[in-house]
């Protein structure tokens, strides 16, 4: 046996001395209870991952579920908005509690923490990273479901997400334009790296509806992102639509009040 260096990583003998991997996955406040978690992401920015978040949590919440959102978009949050919320997280000694919307939806993000919603939020990575494990250790959740809504991309928060938070497994957002494919794989080998599971695709504005005739209209084209979800082996689960009715209720904070049943495969999967 060679001199030991201490250093497993670099290693092929197996002695005494070698530790297992270490796990970066931290447990959750002692008086929260949380069911299930997953996280909603895409390997891009502008495809509508909180839209979706904002649908799900909505869809889940009518079949009876207590649901929670964890906004970890901490540069760009929008969930408070789009579920009018303006209260401020209280806590106590012991934690941090969640807003509540008006239909019993809870969620942390860092625009119930700041004096002003508008203030940006200027912080490295590594500080962005910190709070948004606070959301998960430091808030006392009571949800059978809590979603995690994901900032663009594979970079440091994301990373975070995956590494110290249990995921039961993700839902991959993306839109019909040609940059799906990539999007897509983006997300699925970053998955596979981090060993979590896709529970599979959900495809944002996919069509638009003719308000005078009814007809389905494709506007980016169709079949992409079924093609993107055959290709790697996973279940295209929804197709959501462009309405200006949604676009509408987000900028009035009544999300909780949408109409349409897109994301019911969705909610079976979960």
């Amino acid at each position: 046996m060679s001199e030991c260096t201490h250093n497993c990583s670099t290693c092929s003998e197996s002695c005494g001395e070698r530790k297992a991997p270490q796990s970066f996955l931290k447990e959750h406040h002692r008086d929260a209870r949380v069911g299930k978690v997953y996280g909603i992401v895409s390997g891009k920015g502008g495809v509508g991952k909180s839209m979706v978040t904002s649908q799900l949590a909505v869809a889940l919440s009518r079949r009876g579920y207590k649901v929670g959102i964890m906004d970890a978009d901490v540069t760009g949050p929008s969930i408070p908005k789009a579920f009018g919320i303006q209260d401020k997280a209280v806590g106590s000694e012991t934690g941090l509690f969640p807003c509540v919307s008006k239909h019993g939806i809870e969620v942390m993000s860092i625009n119930v923490l700041l004096d002003d919603e508008t203030d940006p939020v200027i912080w490295r990575g590594p500080v962005i990273g910190g709070v948004v494990n606070q959301f998960w250790t430091d808030v006392i959740w009571d949800v059978d479901y809590l979603l995690v809504d994901m900032p663009p991309g594979t970079g440091d928060v994301s990373l975070n997400v995956f590494q110290s938070i249990p995921l039961n497994g993700i839902v991959i957002v993306t839109s019909p334009q040609d940059l799906v494919s990539m999007v897509v794989e983006k997300a699925v080998k970053m998955a596979e790296k981090m060993a979590v599971p896709i529970v599979g695709l959900v495809e944002n504005m996919s069509y638009i509806t003719c308000p005078d005739c009814g007809k389905i209209l494709y506007l980016f084209g169709e079949g992409k992102s079924a093609e993107a979800a055959e290709r790697h082996g996973l279940p295209l689960l929804a197709q959501m639509p462009i309405d200006p009715k949604l676009a509408s209720l987000v900028d009035a904070g009544r999300i909780e009040e949408f109409e349409g049943s897109w994301l019911e495969n969705v909610v079976d999967a979960l």
